[in-house]
This record gives C-alpha cells, structure tokens and sequence, in this order.
C-alpha cells in the first residue's frame, strides 16, 4: 500500500499550521507597535487571517494587564496540534 497521500497530508498539514504559527507570531509583533493600521497593506495580510480566531478569544482570555494574550494562546495550541499531528512522532507519521 502506498503512503503518498499520507505523506501529501502530512505536508500540507505541517505548512498550513507553520503558516498560521508565523501569522500569529508576525501579530505579536505588531502589539509592540499600535500606530500600525491593520486595515492598511502589509499590515492587513497578518490581520485577515488571523482576525476570526483572536476576536471570539479575546472575549475568553482578557487582557493581562494591558497586553493580548490571544495571540501567545494560539501560537502555542498551533505548535501543540502540529506537534501531536504531524512532528516527529506524530500521528501521521505513525500511519506511515
């Protein structure tokens, strides 16, 4: 049996999951500057993606005195699902 689509899986799994990490990471980042206008290019390609997910969490995880904690939130669940899904002992990488 072959594992090409396992394998095809994997990988565009991994890449998506880095992406939104780097996304996330990029939006941390632009916390340290608030005079940059998110609905302005280059800024609104972060913003767009990410945008749906922090929104509904920042009504669950408040400000910490004064800083966003959304986005460090779900930087670390996208490393945690990457990890568990398709790092070194993942589970696509078992079925192989």
């Amino acid at each position: 049996m072959s594992d090409f689509p396992i394998d095809i899986a994997s990988l565009s799994l991994g890449i998506f999951l880095a992406l939104f990490t780097l996304l996330f990471i990029l939006r941390i980042v632009l916390t340290w500057y608030p005079e940059s206008d998110l609905t302005k290019f280059p800024f609104n390609i972060v913003a767009i993606p990410t945008e749906p997910l922090l929104g509904p969490t920042r009504k669950v995880i408040k400000p910490l005195g004064g800083i966003d904690m959304s986005p460090v939130f779900w930087v670390a669940i996208l490393m945690l699902v990457r990890e568990i899904l398709v790092g070194q002992q993942g589970l696509l990488k078992m079925l192989n």
